[in-house]
């Protein structure tokens, strides 16, 4: 310690070990240019060959100038053949040792297949974390898919495999594939199932995020008890008949499709949900039809709507936060109360703090039965705690601002309303025709009626200036 009146002498730094920092750098840089760092000096030469994520993306090589069919056919194939060769020649010259991460994008042609399960074998004989093949070819003619072996990782390594992504390939999952005791993560897309995939789903002990989108071969998904685990399960364009899930701790569900029997056993832990049904009647279907959602904190809706739907019953005593894309289907869209559906839905949600809606008009005729009553008007019931309000697509319809004034009437606690005359882009398939002219034609009526609604209520009302991401 230095005495009083003298400065502290500080020791110097210990000498940086070369050996030891150059793993490090090598590490941080893309595998490409880790290959080019080793021709700096030859103690770099060969530190490569530790790298420890293996990714291969042929799509970022595959473009082409030219606009001839034949000749750009030929030059991808030259490529792939490339990209073929440098993969083989990296693992067959890689130590095999640290691999975090082993990925293969690229789309293999029915000659090429054989050399799937060799990147296969080396991937569970270096003990991957992260395994990822991406096998999709783009603009190909006719489907070609290939059989994905996962008794090559069960027999090799899949005991230390974490994350499995797969995307157009099939596999064959049964009951006796039992050595994947530490995947947490299983992501299926475009995958073609043959086989006891609940058998195969029942030995994953440690899965917590399941997805599967545009899968074939399951009619039934069925989430066995044994996942325990469990906190998220997505479900998108599948041609299943029914999900049904024992999973104890599912906090997030997410589907998109036809509307199927959605049914949970046991005690429901979900906390938010994402709820895309398709159908003119997906808004009542959501709302009557899924009963595991009752609980939820957060909800998202995507649907269509028409005027005759049943009225929805159940009371979501838990949500705070909804977020709704709702397409209308109306010959007549100034004049179709179909939107007005959202203030009966918004009573079963007592609790709810924020609500965002998305809005569009599908222009199309709708067949009302000579039955049909239209009701007076919405009834919609006292909001304590309602305070945020996000509507896009508001156009000044009758409908959209009678809903907007039973907001602001019976929310009591209502800190903003923020209304956005452009369209989303995630519920229209063409945005940008349905935005031309907005400026012109919807702005300057939804800033008027905005300005006078906010001084009849005494409440903030805003006009959003520009289209929201």
């Amino acid at each position: 310690m230095a005495r009083t009146g003298e400065e502290e002498v500080v020791p110097p730094p210990p000498p940086l070990d070369l050996r030891e920092i150059q793993p490090v750098i090598m590490s941080l840089l893309p595998l490409k240019e880790a290959v080019r760092a080793s021709i700096v000096s030859k103690g770099w030469r060969m530190l490569w060959r530790f790298h420890s994520n293996l990714c291969f993306d042929s799509r970022n090589d595959m473009d082409s100038d030219t606009d001839d069919e034949f000749t750009h056919r030929d030059s991808t194939k030259i490529k792939q053949a490339k990209f073929i060769e440098t993969v083989n020649y990296v693992i067959q010259h890689h130590s095999g040792l640290g691999i975090n991460q082993f990925s293969i994008r690229c789309g293999l042609h029915k000659e090429d297949s054989d050399h799937l399960n060799g990147w296969v074998s080396f991937a569970a004989s270096s003990k991957a974390k992260i395994i990822d093949f991406n096998l999709k070819i783009i603009d190909c003619p006719f489907d070609i898919v290939h059989h994905f072996p996962l008794e090559v990782l069960d027999a090799q390594g899949s005991s230390f495999v974490q994350s499995l992504f797969l995307v157009d390939v099939a596999i064959n999952p049964h009951s006796g594939i039992r050595g994947f005791i530490v995947l947490r993560r299983l992501v299926l897309k475009y995958v073609e199932i043959f086989g006891d995939f609940p058998g195969f789903l029942a030995n994953l002990l440690a899965l917590e995020d399941l997805e599967m989108i545009k899968c074939s071969g399951v009619t039934t998904l069925s989430i066995p008890r044994q996942l325990d685990k469990l906190k998220h399960l997505l479900v998108d364009i599948m041609d299943v008949e029914m999900v049904e899930f024992h999973a104890g701790d599912l906090t997030h569900f997410e589907y998109q499709g036809p509307v199927i029997p959605i049914v949970h056993h046991g005690c429901s832990k979900l906390e938010k949900a994402t709820i895309m049904f398709e159908g003119s009647k997906g808004l009542s279907h959501v709302f009557n039809d899924v009963p595991i959602i009752l609980g939820v904190n957060t909800l998202s809706v995507q649907a269509h709507l028409e005027k005759v739907a049943p009225r929805p019953h159940g009371m979501f005593m838990h949500l705070r936060h909804m977020t709704c894309g709702l397409t209308i289907i109306s010959s007549v869209p100034k004049a179709d109360n179909g939107v007005l559906q959202l203030a009966c839905c918004l009573n079963l949600t007592p609790q709810l703090e924020t609500l965002h809606l998305d809005m569009t008009y599908s222009h199309c005729n709708v067949s009302v039965p000579d039955d049909f009553v239209e009701e007076e008007g919405p009834h919609m019931h006292r909001h304590d705690h309602l305070k945020n309000v996000y509507m896009s697509g508001f156009r000044c319809y009758t409908a959209q601002t009678t809903l907007a004034c039973c907001i602001l009437e019976n929310a009591c606690v209502l800190e903003h309303m923020r209304l956005q005359p452009w369209i989303a882009t995630w519920i229209c398939p063409d945005p940008g025709l349905e935005n031309i002219g907005v400026e012109g034609r919807f702005l300057p009526r939804v800033r008027e009626w905005a300005r006078l609604t906010s001084e009849y209520f005494g409440k903030a009302v805003t006009v959003l200036d520009g289209p929201s991401e």
